[in-house]
């Protein structure tokens, strides 16, 4: 006698259509082999545990049900030094030097030493611009990456003396002076960056026409503007400085708008919106 059981399956592979993942019914032959012959000696229980854990709903062949995430996530912020003044300072030497090269302190032959001392610039606020996305800066982030950019062409053109370098290079200066006019519409709050686009923005100006035009008197202007920026760049870095050591405003910055509640704003505020922010979000 054949005590084996005989189970007849009908599986539908259609992906589209809904099917109950329980045991698929049949005919059984047989003796009932009770419940102390264990979960092997019955029918095939489906992919869901027993009715312990409680009701299953139905699931739909191609869909996935996941459990809210938002009580089990957790974002880590870290916290880091400001890199501004870092950015600030380097924005004054390296206007001190070209803006010496240009009003005629150093001599033409001098030419390659300034660019030395101007390529570490490049490094520097390339640094500063890595950090500032890092803290979650884009303006600050943009800016000083374009300023790293502008110093190492400047650089290469004075190291190789390449033909007509200082034409290419006034053409590049306009560009900035594109760049930097878009940049003062958005920087208004924060007053630091605003003040130093502000004076740069002639600089860059004079700097275009003098290599396009190659009049003296946009070359020196270019200097004298060149050390203007200097000095408003150096008062920027050494008030962000003092800010950051006695954690208070000592020299006037004037921070206003999300510039000034960054500051002077709680914790609450800073994390405001944090889940929509780049690297949280799932794209940029």
């Amino acid at each position: 006698m054949n005590t084996e059981p005989e189970t007849e399956t009908e599986t539908d592979l259609d992906p589209g259509a809904g099917h109950d993942l329980g045991p698929a019914p049949g005919p059984a032959s047989g003796p009932d082999p009770g419940p102390e012959s264990g979960p092997a000696s019955g029918p095939a229980s489906g992919p869901y545990p027993g009715p312990e854990s409680g009701p299953v709903p139905p699931v739909a062949a191609g869909r996935r049900f996941e459990p809210d995430l938002r009580s089990m996530t957790r974002i880590t912020l870290r916290p880091i030094a400001s890199p501004m003044p870092l950015g600030f300072f380097t924005i004054a030497i390296a206007s001190v030097m070209t803006g010496c090269l240009q009003l005629g302190v150093f001599d033409e032959s001098a030419r390659g030493a300034v660019a030395f001392t101007v390529l570490p610039a490049f490094v520097l606020q390339l640094l500063v611009s890595h950090l500032a996305f890092g803290a979650r800066d884009v303006i600050a982030a943009t800016l000083m990456a374009v300023f790293a950019g502008s110093w190492l062409p400047y650089a290469l053109v004075l190291l190789t003396e390449a033909p007509d370098g200082l034409q290419v290079l006034g053409v590049f200066n306009l560009a900035l002076l594109a760049f930097g006019t878009l940049m003062i519409a958005v920087t208004r709050p924060k007053r630091a960056l605003w003040l130093v686009l502000v004076v740069s923005a002639p600089r860059w100006a004079a700097t275009g026409l003098a290599g396009i035009t190659g009049a003296e008197w946009l070359t020196r202007t270019s200097g004298v503007l060149g050390l203007v920026v200097a000095l408003v760049a150096m008062y920027a870095a050494f008030a962000l400085m003092l800010e950051d050591m006695r954690s208070e405003e000592v020299l006037p910055i004037g921070r206003s708008g999300p510039a000034h509640l960054a500051v002077e704003g709680d914790l609450s505020v800073q994390l405001r919106n944090l889940e929509r922010q780049a690297g949280v979000r799932r794209t940029l």
